[in-house]
């Protein structure tokens, strides 16, 4: 579970005594104070024993599943099942495949075995649900990716599995009959659709309840909304919160990144975002000014070592998380841009492990992203500030010549920094802030990655 974690709560079982699971199968979905999370299976198996219901919280350590191995279980059925598939392709319409002679599911009857997944890696484009809410395994996925079946697709396709889900067996009926022509109507599938909605939005934890009214709807909080408020209100209780602001001129910055970022695409595969450089000026700022990188303990202040930075991430519920870059002083900015997309990317798919989103000593969020031009952030406590980035945006200013002063379009960006008055002073803010705008500055643009 990661350092400084002692417990989870176990808010829901992906399976049941009795089922067969592939290694790396997800067993069960626990919650920290800090995240929610799957658990994979270690091995291929049955699952003989649940030692913990729902809702209960084991102590880091403790067995929460007894499973049984078998040899013949550990080689996964990957192969065979993308044998079937290629056989569909093959097969002349009208003829009946493997699958439909080996197994063909009774209407109305739940399949007894859920979706077996594959031990392959799946590709990092698909995502483990549908935008609709629809848990899909990662045998599903390699399925779908293969057939480029969508979403749309997948959604329409009834599932046989526990809570409806899809297993390998209906996917290759589905398979069948879209080659035979026996698929459903768009208006009848998008009917069962709106008809499994309800279902998933309950799996989903959104809650969502039409008021007496029949105007307003009255939306349950989920649980990592829930503990974001707590947090929010906890640190406006606890830290005294100033904010200072700055303009600084990114025009350096932004011309090097215009240069860098097609050939860091091409070589890396990946986008060189302005979230590097930003975590390279705060953590050098922080080294210059430590006593920003501190945290209050009752009438002690502890300076933190390390320099770890937390990026606030916006997830696709509307939720907030924040992944933490650990010694983010010492990583260049290649490590840095790897680092800042990994961790998004495992943020918005609810892959981060708890250690990841821990000891943060500094926080970074960007208004930007959504084109706000600043704001005041709240303190992610125990830290004692958080910077606030703003869109960049070109405006006329006056720049300073050897000749004069001259009149110009320069590349502008507002910081605000969030910070607790018990501990920071507006002095140490201000230089803290102009600091970290000097590095922005006067960045080296001949600096080569």
């Amino acid at each position: 579970m990661g350092e400084g974690v002692i417990e989870a709560t176990i808010t829901k079982w992906l399976v049941k005594e009795g089922d067969h699971v592939n290694e790396d199968d997800s067993l069960v979905e626990i919650a920290t104070d800090k995240v929610d999370s799957e658990v994979p299976s270690p091995h291929s198996g049955v699952v003989k024993e649940i030692l913990f219901r729902e809702g209960e919280t084991p102590q880091v350590g403790q067995a929460i599943a007894r499973l049984e191995t078998e040899k013949e279980m550990e080689s996964s059925d990957t192969e065979e099942v993308m044998k079937e598939v290629e056989r569909i392709r093959s097969t002349p319409s009208g003829e009946k495949t493997e699958a439909e002679k080996k197994e063909s599911p009774v209407p109305g009857k739940p399949s007894e075995k859920k979706a077996e997944a594959e031990e392959v890696p799946f590709p990092p484009e698909q995502t483990s649900h549908t935008p609709s809410g629809r848990f899909l395994s990662p045998l599903i996925r390699r399925i779908a990716e293969k057939e480029n079946l969508n979403a749309e697709e997948l959604d329409s396709i009834q599932g046989t599995g526990l809570n409806n889900r899809l297993t390998k067996n209906d996917v290759l009926q589905y398979l069948e009959q879209k080659k035979t022509g026996k698929v459903k109507q768009p208006e009848q599938a998008a009917t069962e659709t709106t008809a499994r909605k309800p279902d998933l939005k309950k799996q989903a934890a959104a809650g969502a309840v039409k008021a007496s009214s029949g105007e307003d709807e009255i939306i349950q909080m989920d649980r990592m909304r829930k503990l974001i408020a707590e947090h929010m209100v906890r640190s406006k209780q606890t830290s005294p919160h100033v904010t200072s602001f700055i303009e600084v001129d990114m025009t350096a910055v932004v011309e090097w990144r215009n240069r860098v970022k097609d050939t860091f695409l091409q070589r890396e595969g990946q986008k060189f975002t302005f979230m590097p450089v930003f975590i390279e000026a705060v953590a050098h700022a922080l080294r210059d000014f430590p006593m920003v990188n501190v945290s209050v303990d009752g009438d002690r202040i502890i300076k933190k070592k390390n320099i770890h930075i937390g990026i606030a991430t916006a997830l696709p519920n509307g939720n907030l998380i924040v992944p933490v870059i650990k010694n983010a002083d010492e990583k260049n900015l290649i490590g840095l841009a790897k680092t800042v997309n990994d961790l998004a990317r495992r943020a918005r798919s609810n892959q981060l492990k708890p250690d990841e989103i821990t000891g943060g000593t500094f926080t970074i969020t960007n208004f930007g992203t959504f084109d706000s031009l600043t704001g005041t952030p709240i303190i992610n406590q125990p830290e004692v500030a958080i910077l606030g980035i703003g869109a960049i945006r070109k405006k006329p200013a006056v720049i300073e010549t050897p000749a004069g002063d001259a009149l110009g379009i320069r590349h502008i960006m507002i910081l605000s920094l969030s910070y607790d008055h018990r501990v920071v002073d507006g002095a140490l803010a201000g230089m803290y802030l102009k600091k970290v705008a000097e590095y922005l500055k006067n960045f080296d643009t001949t600096r080569v990655i």
